[in-house]
């Protein structure tokens, strides 16, 4: 330990920093990193926080992550939390850790609907948050309108006096300055610096509590994982220290205690771990090789009482996970077993707490349960992406059975685009017998909220895209179980599907591209029964992608260079998983994202026809 010890015990800050999506949380972190010194050698870099390379295409933040900067003799823990509702519950698991949330807000789109459902967590929890109004450089900026915007809010969530009397800074983390009243943007443009945050932090935050004369107590909260270390455990000490090779007691969620010893302690300086023999009430630590702990257990003395356990939302979503047995299997191979898989997909549940594995009876194949259709395609990119082969089946809700009555999930979704597409998106969301609760115009935008069963969502956003041409907003987070009760047609199009092992030809693509959406290029390997184009028509039906045009010593007035082809619908993986039926898979292979039918022999399909 640090000769610091006694500066730190009263200078920790816990905070979370929480925000809709694109309204410049990551980046706010990053400049907090880069002017507080503690990134020096990173002055040119953007979304640090977000080191997964996903997160980095996405544009999105996926892992709730945790990085401490030094000002002056306080310690700051800050916390980036994931902003798409698909990982609300790493957002619920971080704020257990914090002393405050610095709420981010657009200076011109105000509170969306990611704020409010965030928002009102921090809120039921008790925390007093801080408002930061993020892009106050945007000419359209109305930063006093979105105060009042946000008051109005505090209150409809049930916020107390004290909470809805929420301290307010001005930022733009792009040009990296800040400001405390909305009249100092110009100079502070003119001088750009983060001081005024940070003494806006240290003002406001108040101090961890020292507790450390108590007998050590924590609750887990976070898990990670390390590719050295192996498992590890983050949490903030509420009560007492601790150092290595205590010797602690571990109680389950049903109170059972075992006993455990701490081996590694790390705690966090900008993204680095730092390994560290003794740590203390209020930060937040990381704890490796303790044994098996699980989200929400507590650790700490041997007569310690547990904290409440608290249960952790059981999977929405289901999918088969199946070794790739298409005629192109172990072409592109690292991991292809079920032996493979299965390490894989158990490594994946010493961190996500949602995940849930069920072996089949089949050797091949297992099934994996999670809460949201982000998650899944997520976790097969990674897998993908790590020289994993595998093909998986549609996504299908997980019903329950309440009173002899079949129950699903139903999910409260809220939509904004542009007034001119509402009338569009409405009727599309009827289609899906959507059940419209709310609907409001203001400055050109157009949000409607909605109750629909997860079944509904399904596949849905792909269509939704084209339709809005990319102009819209969707966040959608559980609400209920309700009776199931009607069917919804997930899509209306059919499959084509080669009805020959070859490669495409130009020519045969050229002929048929007028009819049918395509979804192969020209010189694609195919196998029968593999699907290539979308069909309109009622019925999957069989084409040859394989004949070429018939060569001849007769010029004709069209020739190759006419063959011109409509632009291809080169399949992601994202539009795979929408796409596909109850009696298709993806098959994903790390240079290739196919679509198929599950039976491709004749004799297959009739028997699984039969048993329907």
């Amino acid at each position: 330990m640090t000769a610091d010890l006694t500066a730190i015990l009263t200078a920790i800050r816990n905070i979370a920093i929480i925000a809709h999506v694109d309204h410049g949380k990551t980046s706010l972190v990053d400049q907090l990193l880069i002017q507080s010194g503690t990134m020096k050698h990173m002055e040119d870099a953007t979304l640090i926080m977000d080191s997964n390379d996903q997160e980095k295409e996405r544009w999105i933040t996926i892992y709730a992550k945790n990085t401490s900067i030094r000002r002056e003799w306080t310690v700051i823990n800050i916390i980036d939390t994931p902003w798409h509702a698909d990982f609300s519950s790493e957002v619920e698991r971080v704020l257990r850790m914090v002393d405050t949330v610095l709420l981010v807000v657009d200076a011109y789109e105000g509170p969306m609907p990611q704020t409010k459902f965030v928002l009102k967590k921090s809120l039921e929890l008790g925390i007093r948050p801080l408002v930061v109004i993020n892009k106050i450089d945007k000419p359209t900026a109305r930063p006093d309108r979105v105060v009042d915007q946000l008051f109005d809010l505090f209150f409809a969530l049930g916020a107390t006096n004290e909470q809805a009397d929420f301290k307010v800074i001005y930022t733009s983390a792009r040009d990296w300055f800040a400001c405390m009243e909305t009249d100092q943007v110009e100079e502070a443009a003119k001088n750009p610096t983060m001081k005024p945050l940070f003494d806006f932090i240290l003002k406001n935050v108040t101090p961890a509590e020292d507790k450390s004369d108590m007998l050590f107590r924590m609750q887990v909260t976070n898990l990670a994982y390390d590719d050295y270390v192996g498992r590890l455990w983050v949490w903030r000490i509420r009560e007492g220290t601790v150092k290595v090779w205590d010797n602690v007691v571990v109680f389950n969620n049903e109170g059972q205690k075992r006993k455990a010893k701490i081996s590694k302690l790390y705690t966090t300086l900008g993204v680095q771990k730092q390994e560290v023999q003794q740590w203390v009430c209020g930060d937040i630590v990381i704890i490796a090789w303790i044994g098996d702990i699980y989200v929400w257990e507590t650790i700490g003395a041997e007569w310690i009482e547990p904290y409440p356990a608290l249960q952790i939302d059981e999977p929405t979503l289901r999918m088969d996970f199946c070794v790739n047995d298409s005629p192109f299997a172990w072409r592109e191979w690292k991991y292809v077993t079920s032996r493979n898989i299965m390490e894989r997909l158990e490594k994946e549940m010493e961190t996500n707490v949602w995940l849930r594995i069920e072996p089949q009876a089949w050797w091949n194949r297992c099934t994996v349960s999670w809460r949201w259709e982000l998650h899944l395609s997520v976790l097969i990119e990674t897998m993908r992406r790590e020289w994993f082969e595998l093909q998986v089946s549609a996504p299908q809700v997980i019903m329950k059975k309440d009173g002899g009555k079949t129950q699903e999930p139903i999910e409260q979704v809220v939509v904004t685009v542009e007034e001119s597409f509402a009338w569009t998106v409405i009727e599309m969301l009827a289609q899906r017998k959507w059940m419209m609760q709310d609907m409001q115009t203001e400055n050109g935008m157009t949000t409607l909220i909605f109750d629909v069963p997860t079944r509904g969502l399904l596949g849905f956003r792909a269509d939704f895209i084209l339709e809005t041409k990319w102009e819209w907003i969707l966040y959608s987070s559980f609400s209920h179980y309700d009776d199931y009760k009607w069917d919804i047609q997930k899509r209306v199009n059919w499959s084509l599907i080669s009805g020959f092992a070859w490669k495409s030809m130009r020519y045969s693509i050229w002929k048929l591209q007028d009819r049918w959406t395509i979804f192969v290029e020209p010189a694609t390997e195919l196998y029968e029964w593999m699907i290539v184009w979308e069909s309109a028509k009622p019925g999957d039906m069989s084409v040859n992608l394989t004949k070429n045009k018939q060569q001849s010593n007769m010029r004709t007035s069209w020739n190759d260079e006419n063959m011109l082809l409509q632009p291809i619908k080169k399949l992601t993986l994202e539009d795979a998983l929408s796409y596909i039926g109850q009696d298709e898979y993806v098959e994903v292979t790390p240079e290739s994202i196919r679509i198929r039918k599950i039976h491709l022999k004749e004799t297959d399909r009739k028997s699984a026809g039969k048993r329907g």
